[in-house]
């Protein structure tokens, strides 16, 4: 075994040992829970528009020029590529659970030109980095995937520096709201809900961040919301299509039937309500999002 190989399962098992001390359930590992979406096309056309500005605003007041932020559940690394070039004396370490996003990762911060950032595999069950490492954590539409988002925020805390910020973003799936009342678009949500459920995951994840960092031993929380708002005919062309897609060629498509939560035909009827609903000129669709930031006390 490797000395961080090593290191990681000697962290590992102190998780375990902590849990069992202090009479708490133990963590599900990752594995419990399969990332819902995948990697598909239509999952990374959604993916790669992210930025911080509109998915990470309420952390950017609080960054630093001289900061080391380490950025879980990066995807692509549009996020991470923005952050790191807002910390230009500091550092950025993106991780990923899925080894092969990573490369598209690099490339992203390749091509900006950016040499402080890298990229490595985690878990973030059990981070491989030592106490009081960074001076920000971020999580953006992570937690909502996890085995064990309690776990997840103790050990962002953990790695977090005394002062520094624990700062998580997740959608709220059943506070989505869209008009007109398109039929089908009722039977994507109760579908994708129960898909994400059987996953391991919890899809309403932004109503509940406050209370999984108050039951990781959070204290110094500050819990916001934002939307993203997809309302003219590019942007309703562009996610109906990102959806529409999805529901019928992602790993989210392929779970929904092999469960059988779902027939192939029921989501090709579901995918065409999106398509639907993108070609109405009064078309509008509003996610709402939970945030937390998270001050770590010294």
């Amino acid at each position: 075994m490797t000395k961080q190989g090593s290191h990681h399962s000697a962290r590992a098992l102190t998780v375990v040992r902590t849990a069992e001390r202090e009479g708490v359930a133990m963590p599900k590992p990752q594995e419990t829970a399969v990332y819902t979406h995948g990697h598909h096309e239509s999952v990374l056309r959604s993916h790669t528009w992210r930025t911080a500005a509109n998915s990470a605003a309420y952390l950017l007041g609080s960054l630093k020029p001289h900061m080391k932020i380490l950025d879980i559940g990066c995807g692509p690394g549009t996020i991470t590529a923005d952050l790191a070039a807002l910390v230009p004396d500091g550092h950025v370490t993106g991780v990923d659970h899925a080894p092969g996003i990573l490369d598209r990762a690099r490339a992203t911060a390749a091509e900006r030109g950016l040499a402080n950032v890298d990229f490595a595999v985690a878990d973030v069950h059990a981070l491989d980095h030592p106490d009081d490492t960074f001076c920000v954590v971020h999580a953006h539409q992570v937690l909502q995937h996890v085995g064990d988002p309690v776990q997840a925020l103790r050990e962002m805390r953990r790695v977090t520096k005394p002062g520094g910020f624990i700062a998580v973003r997740d959608s709220d799936y059943a506070a989505m709201t869209w008009y007109p009342q398109v039929p089908g678009l009722d039977d994507w949500l109760d579908l994708y809900r129960r898909v994400a459920r059987a996953n391991g995951g919890e899809p309403d994840a932004g109503r509940r961040l406050k209370s999984w960092a108050l039951a990781a031993g959070l204290t110094d929380i500050t819990a916001t919301s934002s939307t993203w708002t997809f309302a003219t005919s590019q942007e309703r062309a562009w996610w109906s299509a990102l959806w529409a897609d999805r529901t019928v060629d992602s790993a989210y498509a392929d779970r929904a039937t092999e469960a059988g939560h779902a027939t192939a035909g029921q989501l090709r009827a579901v995918s065409e309500a999106w398509r639907e609903w993108g070609q109405r000129e009064d078309g509008w669709f509003a996610v709402l999002h939970g945030e937390i930031l998270c001050r770590k006390q010294g």
